[in-house]
């Protein structure tokens, strides 16, 4: 979200759309004689052998994934930090690429195979996470080019342990993988009246793991936690994990139950907080502070908003706590008596007041436990202060989703089951149930009210069907939603973020006819474009815009519009 004058951020356009358009091969099986076909694979010898772009790479003692060395590529905005070595392979034969990767956005791919170039890419990671693919080479390919990058600006990624396993071309010698470790920590993280959600720990060498549910496979995923949907209400199920890779699949994890809440009666799905949210619920920011659009006070806002979120809450010198600070000044001569009583008149009429923490310049960061504690301790004080109905988190730089979890549990339960919370993260953030923040709102799902993800400023992404879709159009917001309510959200926590118009972001403005066509593709499968869901969501929550301000620049053009079409939906 912007504080600023709105402007351009980087918009990742053709070239994303080029990066993201990744063939997911299945990971073959390797044979006794495969070898790990890279040399300098665990950059022990620094960068020997690799040749990084832009002199992006280095060779660090911490953070390591094993042995004593890492390579650390650190991005610019217009350099994505590549670094590449050639590696020599056999003809007609399949080979495993895997790298343990973490920090930033990390891409793992391999060119001149004489058949189908195959990558693969992970959002940023607070932990070493392993990214896999296979591929084949041609009947005349003798050598690869093996290649990883970061993102243009973005933080710099760390990667270890890097393979190419097959027959030996040459130039390997490491040996294959073996069978993986049970995985350890399995917990239950959240449950829903027809859902639970899992956590385990990561084990070393492992490319995938099953969920199995009272001893039937049900799941598989890369990452290291999982929801399983279609349960039964009140229903208790035992759950264990295997961890696999390309030389088989682990015994199972020791099971862990988990009990479903009992049935919400069929009035809203299986979503988590909000007390009486409407269930097809219109989001609005309002802006403390002046950037262009037309100021003004909480009663100025329009009647379509069901949640208001005041923006935004600031980071203090407290590691984790926030505050919030009336820009009275700059509003006019709005005074924080009226701010607390329009905030009552509004809730009186039905509405909530969240404080939303972050923003496009906000530098609140929870990564400890004692940060966590300050966040959740402060945002309560605010809501006691102030009349805050929740919080929404806006946090565009990154997110702990094992901290932010606790901090917002903490919350919950001081504040009761009325508690709003919302959240409001960038595209890319919900591209992938492993990334942070995809990560935090499944861990808090039995509370959670809505995530409405921010599509716009972020240039072509992935939908959920694999094919990329550019920026400002139905299939954009259709098909990027489908990736959140097939990732284990429940349709009721599920909003389509939009600027309200295009003085509201500096790209991926659409017209109200396009957001409630989204809406409706997505509820009633009508009005779709060339993507069509498989199924409907008529539970969907509805929709957001940014910001209430230029909303109300445009004469209150976008709530007018999509407002009436929101509360309508079935």
């Amino acid at each position: 979200m912007h504080r600023a004058p709105a402007r351009p951020r980087l918009v990742w356009a053709g070239t994303l759309a080029a990066a993201l358009a990744l063939s997911f091969a299945g990971t073959g099986q390797a044979s006794a004689a495969d070898v790990n076909n890279v040399a300098n694979a665990g950059f022990e010898s620094g960068l020997s052998g690799w040749t990084c772009s832009a002199n992006s790479g280095t060779a660090v003692s911490s953070p390591v994934h094993s042995g004593t060395a890492a390579l650390k590529a650190a991005p610019t905005g217009q350099d994505n930090a590549r670094c590449t070595q050639t590696v020599a392979v056999q003809p007609n034969s399949t080979y495993t690429l895997s790298a343990w990767v973490q920090g930033g956005y990390a891409y793992l791919g391999v060119t001149g195979t004489g058949t189908t170039d195959v990558s693969t890419w992970t959002p940023d990671s607070a932990a070493w996470k392993q990214l896999s693919t296979a591929f084949t080479t041609g009947g005349s390919t003798t050598s690869v080019t093996l290649y990883t990058h970061g993102w243009y600006a973005q933080s710099p990624y760390y990667a270890d342990d890097i393979a190419v396993y097959g027959p030996d071309g040459g130039g390997g010698g490491t040996p294959a993988p073996t069978v993986p470790a049970a995985p350890a920590a399995l917990a239950v993280s959240g449950t829903t009246s027809s859902s639970a959600s899992l956590t385990w720990d990561a084990v070393p060498d492992a490319t995938g793991y099953n969920v199995y549910r009272d001893g039937t496979e049900v799941a598989s995923t890369t990452g290291t936690t999982a929801t399983v949907g279609g349960l039964a209400a009140a229903t208790a199920y035992g759950f264990q994990v295997s961890a696999t890779n390309a030389a088989g699949e682990s015994p199972l994890s020791a099971e862990v139950t988990a009990t479903t809440a009992p049935s919400d009666g069929g009035g809203g799905g299986g979503g988590g907080g909000g007390g009486d949210v409407p269930k097809h619920a219109v989001t609005g920011y309002w802006q403390n502070f002046d950037n262009g659009a037309t100021v003004q006070r909480i009663s100025d806002v329009s009647s379509q908003y069901d949640i208001i979120a005041v923006a935004f809450a600031d980071a203090t010198t407290t590691p984790g706590a926030v505050t919030f600070n009336l820009d009275s000044a700059g509003l006019g001569g709005y005074t924080v008596d009226q701010f607390k009583a329009d905030i009552r008149a509004k809730q009186a009429d039905g509405k909530k007041v969240v404080v939303s923490v972050g923003g496009q310049n906000g530098t609140v960061s929870i990564r400890d436990s004692a940060s966590a504690a300050n966040f959740a301790d402060s945002v309560y004080t605010l809501m006691q202060t102030y009349g805050f109905d929740g919080v929404d988190i806006d946090l565009e730089n990154g997110i702990d989703a094992t901290y932010m979890t606790q901090a917002l549990r903490s919350l919950s339960a001081k504040a009761g089951p009325s508690l709003v919370l919302t959240m409001a993260p960038q595209t890319i953030d919900m591209q992938s149930p492993s990334s942070g923040y995809f990560k935090t709102a499944l861990n808090v799902k039995d509370i959670l009210t809505v995530v409405n993800t921010q599509y716009y400023n972020s240039g072509s992404m992935l939908g959920c069907d694999g094919k990329v879709y550019s920026q400002g159009s139905v299939d954009f917001l259709t098909a990027l939603a489908c990736i959140q309510l097939q990732g284990g959200l429940d349709p009721s926590q599920v909003g389509l973020g939009v600027p309200a118009s295009t003085s509201g972001a500096g790209s991926g403005y659409v017209s109200p006819t396009v957001v409630d066509d989204a809406l409706d593709c997505l509820t009633r499968g009508t009005g779709c474009g060339t993507f069509k869901p498989a199924t409907t969501w008529p539970g969907l929550r509805g929709a957001m815009t940014w910001s209430t301000n230029w909303d109300a620049a445009a004469g209150n053009a976008w709530s007018n519009a999509v407002g009436p079409h929101v509360h309508a939906l079935p």
